[in-house]
């Protein structure tokens, strides 16, 4: 549906890595419109949590068409993120083409709004969210944002996955296999025997 929006570059930012370049998507206004109204129909959560800077281009305008999207929370890199003293949170990620690191502040989430449930008869409050990311390939970024969150107590609440949601998936470097086991998994495209 949006394949011939996207291009490659071989070979970037190194050598045996194809690049997807979902940029394109701010040259063409139907196709990026669509594509936020289907992260909109795929997201169940209030709150979506994203990483810079290509996730903040299609979640941020959830907030002006979603009926139900109330907040969104920035995953950035460092130095970004302004921050009172205990806020900051540092998450470690394995990129295909090597390490690096991202960073949220508790007090994003805490302005989240909470789902109560009654499991067993007894209250249990979470923070559930939607995460997007624009491309699923090994996964390594998503993995780090998953461990590093379900570390967290956020106004005595825990936080949750209800779904992962990706612009572009790779399924030939097999990101989805472990995400499933925690939410289900939704991609707007699969891009099939690219690495």
């Amino acid at each position: 549906m949006f394949e011939n929006v996207i291009k490659h570059y071989p070979d970037f930012p190194k050598e045996g890595i194809d690049f997807i370049d979902v940029l394109p998507f701010l040259q063409d206004k139907e196709a990026f419109t669509q594509a936020v109204k289907e992260i909109d129909r795929l997201s169940t959560a209030v709150n979506v949590a994203t990483v810079e800077a290509r996730g903040f281009l299609f979640a941020a305008p959830l907030l002006a068409m979603s009926d139900h999207v109330k907040n969104i929370v920035p995953f950035r890199k460092k130095g970004k993120l302004p921050h009172a003293e205990g806020d900051l949170v540092r998450v470690e990620i394995e990129k295909e083409y090597g390490s690096d690191e991202l960073f949220y502040r508790l007090s994003d989430f805490a302005a989240c709004e909470p789902t109560t449930f009654r499991p067993l008869g007894r209250e249990h409050r979470a923070i559930e969210i939607t995460l997007f990311d624009d491309l699923l390939a090994t996964g390594g970024t998503v993995k780090g944002i998953v461990d590093s969150l379900q570390k967290q107590l956020v106004n005595d609440c825990e936080i949750r996955i209800r779904e992962f949601i990706f612009l572009v998936e790779l399924p030939a470097l097999g990101g989805r296999k472990w995400l499933e086991g925690i939410a289900p998994v939704h991609s707007l495209m699969r891009l099939e025997g690219v690495e």
